[in-house]
């Protein structure tokens, strides 16, 4: 534990904060210390709450709007079937909300002027006139980066975990993290749902995959605290380490259904257990729960979120966390399959969480806990435990003394020249080539004929990247986005690689035929490409796993995200002007499995 601590503080004291200092922090406004000051407004604030707006501050939600006074007509609607009023600003009052999730779907999520803006509303009416027992709301997004990544552009856009894993550099994670959190905070975002601390020992696991650094509970835990660091003492917001005790080896969606991990304990000591261990010894303030079953921790089959002995055993008594517990979202199918959703927050507060995320139903979740505290299944005391350590949350963040934003000083901060360098060097140090079996690359010819193709987004668009990256360098280079073509579209653009020199394909969860490609049409593009007997480079844009069910493939290399800026990466690094560093941060396991490995973990070629 020790050795653990000393390497933490080593850490802080020598990554480089290449962005500027800290902006500034809370502070008393006297003379006492800032422990004392803390627990004074703490104290103050839960003494003047009613039993309802401490039972609100448990409760993170979304709500709908760009706005919080003034929604769209549509979104009006939208909070009316939700929450049963029109506006953000009037959720928050009825329900004494403690915190607001944003989302694009919610309409939250524009420019950095709209979510600054946007954030002072819903602050201000939190706060409404001031009066005692009012707090200010911590607002919180899923900015992992990488596969997930909620601000938009012009926020920097980093390439994600399993990226940095194969960067192999805590300064890079670190760096990740203050950047993004400084974005954050500056648009009034202080709670960051990452970094992800599970371990991606499983190949098919549908819902971690690249958003976990790693499967090496070592590096994981490594970059998982450097990013602690990032966020909390580089850019004074919340980290949270998620997903407790560890998604990292399922083969099943919690979104969709309950999965269970049949770790013995020593193996989740081994696996699961070191990067929240060195989370927890980093400071972290907050970790978040999963919604899965882990028998060898607790065998009665409830899931971790909901399971006392998980969460209060574990977490809290034998792992010494102190911090805030946040639910994952409770309208996640895992959570309500086994009691109903009237049950679940109260069962999670039994279970020991302090905050609850996104309750299918706010007003039954919010009457269900007041209920409870009324009938004596929950005491008023164990209520105010929780809020007492949300509050001391939100007072450490700075936002007992300043909740509001600077909105132009929000537009200076979100993309701003610094870190948009600071993304592509990041960047360029995680590219990993797998494969060059015929030494096509780096590229020798610009002048070429370039077909690029495959799986594309609309939001990063990465095929018209790549392309207008070959059309920079001389090449006649031809976009035809084919995500999950038909077989009319696989063989026109086969039949059009054939009239090129060369055909760059982009592929994204090729391997996983049950929910991401269920007729398996990335698996017969590339054949059919390959088939034409052109080159073809085929690029992973996500999990590096799709080589083992792409026979035939001699030219393969790993972005592990499809962000502009690593395909900027890519284009460079194919035409030789930079040399992959990138080292695959998990084990490629042949599509047969049975623990044969196709490429070993640390495997990387450069040239």
């Amino acid at each position: 534990m020790k050795a653990r601590l000393v390497t933490a503080t080593a850490l802080l004291a020598t990554l480089a904060t290449t962005v500027g200092p800290l902006p500034s922090q809370a502070s008393a406004a006297s003379t006492r210390s800032p422990a004392a000051a803390e627990h004074g407004w703490v104290t103050s604030t839960l003494r003047h709450m009613t039993l309802a707006q401490k039972v609100g501050q448990l409760f993170s939600t979304y709500v709908y709007g760009d706005n919080a006074t003034e929604p769209t007509a549509a979104d009006r609607a939208a909070n009316r079937a939700a929450f049963g009023v029109e506006t953000p600003a009037e959720v928050i009052d009825r329900y004494h909300l403690g915190g607001v999730c944003y989302f694009s779907w919610s309409h939250n999520l524009d420019s950095p002027r709209q979510i600054a803006a946007l954030s002072n509303g819903l602050q201000r009416a939190a706060l409404g006139d001031g009066a005692k027992g009012r707090v200010p709301l911590l607002i919180s997004t899923d900015q992992e980066q990488g596969a997930v990544l909620r601000m938009p552009a012009p926020a920097a856009q980093f390439p994600g975990s399993m990226a940095l894993g194969a960067a192999r550099s805590p300064e890079a994670a670190y760096t990740a993290a203050q950047i993004t959190g400084r974005e954050l905070r500056a648009v009034g975002i202080r709670q960051p749902y990452a970094p992800v601390a599970d371990v991606n020992v499983n190949p098919g696991n549908p819902v971690i995959g690249v958003r976990s650094f790693g499967a090496d509970p070592a590096l994981v835990a490594e970059l998982t605290a450097a990013q602690v660091a990032g966020f909390q003492d580089g850019a004074g917001v919340t980290a949270v380490a998620k997903h407790f005790p560890g998604h990292g080896d399922t083969e099943d969606d919690s979104h969709t259904g309950l999965p269970v991990i049949d770790h013995s304990r020593a193996e989740w000591d081994r696996i699961d257990a070191p990067p929240f261990r060195q989370a927890i010894d980093a400071g972290v303030e907050s970790i978040m729960t999963a919604h899965i079953v882990v028998p060898a921790l607790d065998p009665s089959g409830d899931p971790a979120t909901l399971s006392p002995t998980i969460l209060t055993g574990v977490l809290r008594g034998e792992l010494g966390f102190r911090g805030v517990i946040v639910t994952d979202a409770l309208n996640m199918a895992a959570v309500r399959k086994k009691y109903g959703d009237e049950r679940v927050p109260v069962l999670a507060l039994k279970a020991g969480a302090d905050q609850l995320l996104m309750p299918p139903d706010l007003r039954l979740a919010r009457d269900a806990v007041l209920r409870a505290v009324t009938t004596g299944e929950l005491t008023e005391r164990r209520i105010d435990e929780s809020v007492r350590r949300i509050l001391a949350m939100k007072y450490r963040q700075g936002l007992a003394r300043s909740p509001l934003v600077d909105v132009d000083e929000a537009v200076r901060t979100v993309g701003a020249p610094q870190h948009v360098a600071a993304v592509t060097r990041v960047t360029d140090a995680t590219l990993t080539a797998v494969r060059n079996d015929v030494g096509l690359l780096p590229l020798t010819r610009a002048d070429r004929s370039v077909l690029v193709t495959g799986w594309d987004s609309a939001a990063f668009a990465p095929i018209a990247t790549v392309a207008d990256g070959f059309a920079a360098r001389g090449a006649r280079a031809t976009a035809r986005p084919a995500t999950l073509p038909s077989d009319a579209l696989i063989a026109a653009t086969a039949a059009q690689a054939a009239d090129h020199d060369l055909t760059v394909v982009l592929v994204n969860k090729a391997w996983d035929t049950l929910v991401a490609d269920p007729r398996g049409t990335q698996r017969r593009l590339v054949a059919a490409l390959l088939a034409t007997g052109k080159p073809v480079v085929v690029v992973a844009v996500r999990d590096p796993y799709d080589i083992a069910y792409l026979p035939g493939v001699t030219t393969y290399l790993a972005t592990y995200s499809y962000t502009r800026a690593a395909m900027d990466t890519l284009v460079r690094a194919l035409h030789g002007e930079l040399s992959p560093g990138g080292r695959l941060p998990v084990t490629i396991p042949t599509a047969e499995g049975a623990g044969t490995v196709l490429y070993p973990y640390g495997h990387g070629l450069t040239w």
